[in-house]
């Protein structure tokens, strides 16, 4: 699945096209992925300006002077496509600028999602009300940790999955980021210490500039908008490195499950 790496590289890459255009043609080439387009999708988006783009979360932003933004999601497979030579069957939602550029919308699973939502209500809509601060910025704090895993007797690794905890953290930079913190992800998040709370920020905060700027982790179906692959995988020190030595000390990369998802970490080091 694109985690917030790869959503944000994916915003900057559509912002070189799309910021500041006028979308002259919008089409929907299926009644939608994992739930219906928008019923006036089309209506609203056609003849739109947009504004801006952002991001919250895993999810996009593309901003229109209509008072509505269009909020997408890429799923497990999703991403766009700019200016593709011919449409696939996967290309489900096409926008083209005034200046006669293309954008297609791939989504070969369908579990991504395109939503309107009015641009002035953008925090109080369902999926975002419930989210915890960005990782990156100044509302991620080991206070703020702190205070919302007290008492937590679930792991840190699952805490930190948990969206009202954190928004936009996935299972790659979890394990990345606990590991460059030295903290075991199997502890329990109530009993992780203040001191490890203050290494894990900007540990977390790194590990997803670092991502960034490496245009993202290119697993299985994911690409930049251009096409170009991210190559944060390169960087890896623990994920999918089971059984291979750890970088920082003698030890060996463990793997186990932890509600339903693979951990990778070093038992030596990470304490």
């Amino acid at each position: 699945m694109p985690e917030l790496p790869e959503v944000e590289t994916t915003v900057r890459g559509l912002a070189r096209i799309l910021d500041g255009a006028r979308l002259a043609r919008v089409v929907t080439r299926r009644e939608g992925l994992r739930r219906p387009f928008p019923a006036d999708l089309v209506q609203v988006l056609t003849g739109a300006l947009v504004t801006g783009l952002g991001r919250r979360a895993k999810y996009g932003l593309v901003h229109t002077d209509r008072g509505q933004t269009m909020v997408f999601h890429l799923g497990m497979s999703g991403r766009w496509r700019i200016e593709p030579e011919d449409l696939g069957l996967h290309d489900h939602l096409i926008l083209e600028t005034g200046a006669g550029q293309r954008l297609a919308l791939c989504d070969p699973r369908r579990f991504g999602s395109v939503d309107l939502v009015a641009s002035d209500s953008l925090e109080q809509w369902p999926q975002f009300a419930v989210l915890g601060p960005e990782p990156i910025g100044a509302a991620l704090t080991p206070a703020h940790l702190k205070a919302a895993l007290a008492g937590r007797t679930a792991s840190i690794k699952l805490m930190l999955l948990d969206q009202r905890i954190v928004a936009g953290l996935g299972n790659i930079y979890v394990c990345e980021a606990l590991f460059r913190a030295g903290i075991d992800p199997r502890k329990a998040a109530g009993k992780v210490s203040g001191a490890a709370l203050v290494r894990l920020v900007p540990a977390i905060q790194a590990v997803i500039a670092e991502a960034i700027a490496a245009g993202g982790s290119t697993l299985r179906d994911y690409a930049q908008p251009d096409g170009e692959l991210g190559y944060f995988s390169k960087q890896f020190d623990v994920y999918g490195r089971e059984g291979e030595p750890c970088v920082r000390c003698s030890g060996t990369i463990a793997r186990i499950v932890q509600g339903g998802r693979s951990t990778w970490f070093c038992p030596r080091c990470q304490k």
